[in-house]
């Protein structure tokens, strides 16, 4: 059964490279036929006119991904013991199309950010009424069990959270999709260990059309019609997924998923980056009294180019940030637990931050 499960896997995540680099061109070339572009700002660090429809990919190929290969390579012709189809997984996808076409019009016509935040908040919501609900904090400033209705609270206000997070950090080239893709192999790695495969599945074929994604972004070339932005239907669906599979992951559910800081401790770590982020721009934002649903230049990429590095440069820098905090906290953790762990990663990021104001300040 193992066997087949990481076939499945496997199988799931190169599908979906396949579709990502059948849609992506095929995304490119319609927004040139219909002139959809995001048109360069004072406000962003590109120049010319790029499409940003790549995440309307992403959905399509996680899900044509997951079907086929279950389809083609999984003896057990019953869809259903892999994906099973319940009122659970019908509200999850339903909250997933929300986000995604909530995302799909604000890239093709523009909407209000208050908007885009309602609609984080009907999908969040729908979370805990299908059951999904962060029941338990492992033991995090000494916590365990907790209400139902503040844990359904919790589970909204982190679901908007990382969402927004994610959707905040989309300021360079590859860094949003980058973090993300770390983000899901890392999840991966967890629900394989959980054996909760179906899990495997979805992120498999998320993580899949990623690459050439990526490979778009990065190395596209704009003249060319090669290069394209995920758009907030690409972060916004990564947020929301990877926030439902965080919770999911840490979420108790009696012999199957017992109490465990270590599953809290991989879904905090490989998300670090993107939460030590958007924490800090907020409390830019209010100690500036700027509007915190209005878009700056206040974000670590930002300062990072501004204190000297090329755009490729400030990727690189963040990316091994991200992947130097999850072997430093797990490696931590075995000394002073989830709530030391977290402490020190405050400090840690709060001494990089000022070192980068410190080299802002030098280099103007």
């Amino acid at each position: 059964m193992m066997a087949i499960d990481r076939l499945l896997d496997i199988g799931t995540f190169i599908i979906s490279i396949l579709c990502g680099f059948l849609f992506i061109p095929l995304t490119l070339n319609f927004c040139k036929a219909k002139g959809l572009y995001d048109i360069p700002n004072s406000r962003k660090l590109h120049h010319n006119l790029i499409p940003r429809l790549g995440g309307i990919t992403f959905i399509p190929s996680m899900v044509i991904a997951a079907l086929v290969a279950i389809s083609t390579l999984d003896s057990d012709p019953a869809l259903e013991q892999r994906i099973p189809l319940n009122l659970w997984t019908i509200i999850f996808f339903f909250s997933l199309l929300i986000i995604y076409v909530v995302g799909i019009i604000d890239d093709l016509f523009g909407l209000s950010a208050r908007i885009k935040f309602v609609a984080q908040i009907v999908a969040a919501t729908l979370m805990p009424l299908a059951g999904l609900t962060i029941n338990n904090l492992h033991g995090f400033c000494g916590i365990y069990e907790i209400p139902a209705f503040i844990g359904a609270l919790l589970t909204v206000f982190v679901i908007v959270f990382i969402s927004n997070a994610i959707n905040l950090i989309d300021g360079i080239d590859g860094l949003a999709a980058s973090l993300s893709l770390i983000a899901l192999l890392g999840l991966l790695y967890g629900y394989d260990q959980q054996g909760l495969n179906s899990y495997c599945i979805i992120i498999a074929g998320m993580a899949g059309v990623l690459i050439p994604y990526l490979y778009f972004n990065l190395f596209g070339k704009a003249e060319k019609n090669r290069k394209i932005f995920m758009g907030d239907s690409g972060s916004l669906t990564l947020g929301f997924l990877l926030s439902f599979l965080v919770i999911k992951f840490v979420m108790v559910n009696g012999h199957a998923m017992p109490v465990d800081a270590h599953r809290l401790l991989l879904a905090y770590s490989l998300l670090v980056i993107p939460i030590f982020d958007v924490i800090r721009v907020i409390q830019h934002r209010l100690r500036h009294h700027s509007p915190l649903f209005t878009a700056d230049k206040s974000h670590i990429h930002h300062k990072l180019m501004s204190a000297g590095c090329t755009m490729h440069q400030a990727l690189l820098v963040i990316l091994a940030m991200a992947l130097l905090y999850i072997p430093l906290n797990l490696w931590l953790f075995g000394l002073i637990g989830i709530t030391g762990v977290v402490l020190v990663d405050i400090i840690l990021y709060t001494s990089i931050n000022l070192l980068i104001n410190y080299k802002i300040s030098k280099a103007e």
